[in-house]
């Protein structure tokens, strides 16, 4: 607003010192026009209403005076307004203060003409008119600058405070989030489209994002609580009947051999536990290697063979030779071990587990198929997560501990690859490995 209206105030001064000096230039050429030139002295001719003239000038504010070459006043009409000029003598515009009053001044040149000599015509027009007007506007522009000012501030309060509710709701939600635990709780901003509905959005996402963690430890806390308590419930109630009375040296063996199996199922949860958690925390160095995964794939079918042939099972491979990939020889081999384990256990009888790996566009693909019942499509997304089991008596059964795709996945991501589940009903299951390849 400074600016502008600094602007709009120099604008207008050259506005009106512009009119002046046309004013002063007009007035200047018609004075010239009325010299007598049949006198060999500078002056106007008499035979024009000097009166009239006189007065017009004198309404105008302006003075008109023919002065000889040393600058001696030879005539001056409209003598009302005169004043001293000591300015030095020369062609053009020029702003004069005398008693603290300023003054525009055209001075013109008069050349010999005839018997008329030589002289100077000075025209001078007071600028108090103009100074008058130009403070006015001045204080017009101090006026209103508090005015606007207050505006301003008025409405910047007003859309300030506005702008800055989501905020004041993100806090107060937060708050209430902070007191009472309940991360259910959801800003649900409708306003405009702008950064702060982003941001209100945002939080909801987070919050959603803390509410799924939450949720997936409590309940990642219950299943564990719950594998624990189910091996040990079984050796407490084995070793109350064992004890309850006097038995046989072969009652006590038995007893012992399904203590131990519990005992083993209870290393192997702890173990899977442990390492599920240093993988998902990066505490787990894996030491990636340039390896061939064609001989390593090859390496694991021939274990895996014998256990294919005791469950019935045809076992076949297509593995593609030159298959390399920076990766970690122990947690590559627990990965596939893992997946042709589950599809061997899961197969239906006389059925067939094949094991394929192909290399793609800068990646390698390796999949291990079972021709079993299938999973149910509901439960496929879920399969990743940790003591998920279709069929939970069936899979512990099975012996299995429910964390073993859960190991996988982060197996793969560590190795900065996917994994992936196909499967359905009566069409078994194939599960798709990819890594980048080098």
């Amino acid at each position: 607003m400074l600016i502008s209206d600094g602007f709009m105030y120099v604008e207008f001064r050259r506005t009106l010192l512009d009119q002046v000096d046309s004013a002063l230039e007009v007035t200047a050429i018609q004075a010239l026009k009325n010299i007598d030139d049949e006198v060999d002295v500078l002056t106007f001719d008499p035979r024009e209403d000097s009166p009239v003239l006189t007065s017009l000038l004198d309404e105008a504010g302006v003075s008109v005076d023919l002065l000889d070459q040393n600058g001696v006043i030879n005539q001056r009409l409209g003598d009302s307004l005169t004043f001293p000029l000591q300015a030095q003598l020369s062609p053009g515009f020029k702003t004069i203060i005398n008693a603290d009053e300023r003054w525009r001044v055209y001075i013109l040149e008069i050349l010999p003409r005839d018997n008329r000599p030589a002289g100077w015509l000075r025209v001078a027009h007071s600028l108090q008119s103009v100074d008058t007007t130009l403070r006015d506007l001045l204080k017009h522009h101090l006026f209103e600058i508090p005015l606007i000012l207050g505006m301003v501030g008025l409405g910047g309060l007003f859309l300030a405070n506005r702008a800055l509710k989501p905020i004041g709701q993100i806090t107060e939600m937060a708050e209430r989030v902070r007191i009472s635990g309940d991360l259910t709780q959801r800003i649900r901003y409708q306003g405009v489209t702008d950064e702060l509905e982003r941001l209100a959005n945002m939080f909801d996402t987070m919050l959603d994002s803390l509410q799924a963690t939450f949720e997936r430890e409590k309940r990642f806390t219950a299943d564990a609580s719950h594998e624990l308590r189910t091996p040990l419930t079984a050796i407490k109630g084995r070793l109350h009947v064992t004890l309850s009375q006097q038995r046989t040296a072969e009652n006590y063996a038995e007893t012992l051999q399904a203590i131990e199996q519990e005992v083993d199922r209870l290393i192997r949860l702890s173990s899977d536990l442990l390492l599920l958690s240093q993988l998902e925390q990066h505490h787990l160095a894996l030491n990636l290697e340039l390896i061939d995964l064609s001989d390593l794939l090859a390496a694991i079918a021939e274990q895996v063979q014998p256990l294919a042939e005791l469950h019935h099972l045809k076992f076949s491979t297509h593995i593609a030779s030159n298959l390399y990939i920076q990766g970690s020889p122990d947690h590559l081999i627990r990965l596939f071990l893992n997946l042709l384990d589950n599809a061997i256990k899961y197969a239906a009888n006389d059925g067939q587990v094949t094991l394929t790996a192909l290399s793609g566009d800068r990646s390698i693909q390796v999949m291990v198929s079972d021709t079993g019942i299938g999973i149910p499509p509901e439960h496929v997304s879920h399969l990743f997560e940790r003591f998920y089991r279709v069929e939970k008596s069936r899979s512990r059964a099975i012996g299995g501990t429910g964390l073993g795709l859960a190991i996988a996945q982060e197996i793969v991501h560590r190795h900065h690859g996917a994994i992936a589940i196909q499967s359905g009903l009566g069409h078994g299951t194939t599960v798709t490995v990819t890594l980048p390849s080098q």
